[in-house]
C-alpha cells in the first residue's frame, strides 16, 4: 500500500516543507537517506555488533570492571541481542519501557510542584547518569551498566519525595525503601540483569555495598548530583543565598555547580586510583559531607520542608487505606487480593507509582479532600 502525502492546501509553508519529507530521499542502490544532499562518506564500515563489543570490553576495560556476556544473568532466560550488549539492553528497557522512569518527571526532587527550572526526579536521574558515566569512562568501567543503574536508581520513589517512604513503611512487613522497591517491584517486570538490579537496590549509602564497581560509582554520583543541584535550586528559589555554603567547601571545590561537580568527580577518580577500589579522596569527601550537612540544615529540615513532608504523608496514607479497602478501584480491578497484607501491598504499589499532581487530584476526587490542605509548592497561586 502506497503512502500518500497529506493534503497541503491549507498548510503553512513550514508545514508543507515538513510534510514533504514524509518519504526518505532516494540514494544509490537500495538505500534511502534522511537528507537530499550527500553527507560525509564512510567507506565500508564494519558491523560493530554485540560480540565485537564484548571482546572490546574484555580487551580494554580495567581489571575488575563488569563485563557484558551474552544475554546476561536474568531471572528469565532470554536470547542475546545481535547488536546490543546485555547492559545496553537494560539501559534501553529502562529508558523506553519503564513507565516509572517517565513518571519521574512529575515527582518531587526537593520542591513539590517544581517550577520550570527546578529539578524533578527525572532530571536528577539524568544528571546522575552523566556524572556516573564520566567517572566510569575515566576509570575504564562498563559505561552501559553504569548508565542503566543511574537511570533506574530512583524509579522506586513515591510522590512527594522521601516523605513517601515514611508514609508507606508502616503498611509493609519489611518497611518501604525506594531503592529496594525500585529493584524488586517496579523494575522487576523488565527482566533486567542481576547486576543492574543490584546497583539500583543498593545505591543508597544505608544499603549493602553494590556487587559491582559500576554500582558503587552510581552511589557516589547520586550524592554528588543531589547535593549540588539541590543547593542551586534553593538559591534560585530564594530560600538561601549562595554565601550559605561554608568557606571550607568553596575553598575545596569552588563556588559554582560546574566547579563543584568537576572537583567531586576528580575526587572519586583520584581516590579510586589511590585505594584500588571505588573511593573519594578524604579532602573532597569532607567537603561533600559539609556540603550535604548544609543542605540538611538549611533546606531539607527547614520548617516549610517538614510541614510539606507531613502533608504528603497524610495524603498518601489516606490514599493507601482507601484503595486497600476498595481493590476494585485499582487499575485492572479483578479479584480482591488474598489477605490484608496483599491488599496493602497492591495499594502501596498503586499510590507509590503516582506523580505528585495525580496523587493530589486523586485525593480530591476519591476522598473529597480539601484542596487547601494539600501539599503546596513554592508558588501556590496556581493550585492543582
Amino acid at each position: 500500500m502506497a503512502i500518500e502525502d497529506p493534503p497541503t492546501d491549507e498548510l503553512s509553508k513550514r508545514a508543507r516543507t515538513w510534510a514533504s519529507t514524509m518519504r526518505a530521499h532516494t540514494g544509490t542502490g537500495a538505500t534511502a537517506h534522511a537528507h537530499k544532499d550527500p553527507g560525509q562518506p564512510l567507506g565500508s564500515p564494519p558491523m560493530f555488533d554485540r560480540i565485537q563489543r564484548e571482546e572490546f570490553e574484555h580487551l580494554h576495560l580495567t581489571d575488575g570492571a563488569t563485563l557484558a556476556r551474552g544475554a546476561g544473568k536474568r531471572r528469565f532466560v532470554e536470547q542475546p541481542d545481535p547488536i546490543r550488549t546485555c547492559f545496553e539492553r537494560d539501559r534501553d528497557r529502562i529508558l523506553h519501557g519503564a513507565t516509572a522512569f517517565r513518571r519521574l518527571a512529575g515527582k518531587t526532587q526537593v520542591f513539590i510542584f517544581p517550577d520550570d527550572h527546578q529539578r524533578t526526579r527525572l532530571t536528577h536521574a539524568l544528571e546522575v547518569a552523566q556524572i556516573s558515566v564520566a567517572i566510569s569512562r575515566t576509570l575504564g568501567l562498563n559505561e552501559a551498566l553504569t548508565e542503566a543503574i543511574a537511570l533506574g536508581h530512583d524509579c522506586g520513589h513515591g510522590p512527594g519525595g522521601h516523605a513517601s517512604e515514611d508514609a508507606f513503611a508502616e503498611y509493609l512487613p519489611d518497611g518501604f525503601d525506594h531503592a529496594v522497591w525500585g529493584a524488586d517491584v517496579v523494575l522487576a517486570p523488565l527482566n533486567l540483569c542481576s547486576e543492574t538490579l543490584d546497583g539500583v537496590r543498593n545505591h543508597s549509602w544505608s544499603r549493602p555495598t553494590p556487587a559491582t564497581p559500576e554500582g558503587e560509582v552510581v552511589s557516589w554520583a547520586d550524592r554528588i548530583a543531589y547535593v549540588c543541584h539541590d543547593f542551586e535550586d534553593a538559591v534560585n528559589a530564594g530560600i538561601i543565598t549562595s554565601d550559605a555554603l561554608p568557606r571550607t567547601v568553596t575553598e575545596a571545590c569552588g563556588a559554582t555547580r560546574s566547579s563543584w561537580i568537576q572537583h567531586f568527580i576528580a575526587g572519586v577518580v583520584e581516590g579510586t586510583s589511590n585505594a584500588g577500589r571505588i573511593a573519594m579522596t578524604e579532602h573532597m569527601a569532607e567537603a561533600l559531607s559539609t556540603f550535604r550537612s548544609t543542605n540538611y540544615e538549611r533546606i531539607y529540615l527547614r520548617p516549610e520542608s517538614i510541614r510539606q513532608g507531613t502533608d504528603v504523608i497524610t495524603v498518601l496514607q489516606a490514599l493507601v487505606e482507601h484503595f486497600a479497602d476498595r481493590p476494585h478501584l485499582l487499575p485492572g480491578g479483578g479479584e480482591p487480593p488474598d489477605g490484608a497484607v496483599a491488599a496493602l501491598h497492591r495499594a502501596v504499589g498503586y499510590v507509590a507509582g503516582m506523580t505528585d499532581r495525580f496523587a493530589c487530584v486523586t485525593a480530591v476526587r476519591e476522598l473529597d479532600w480539601d484542596p487547601a490542605t494539600l501539599p503546596r509548592g513554592l508558588d501556590s497561586r496556581f493550585g492543582l
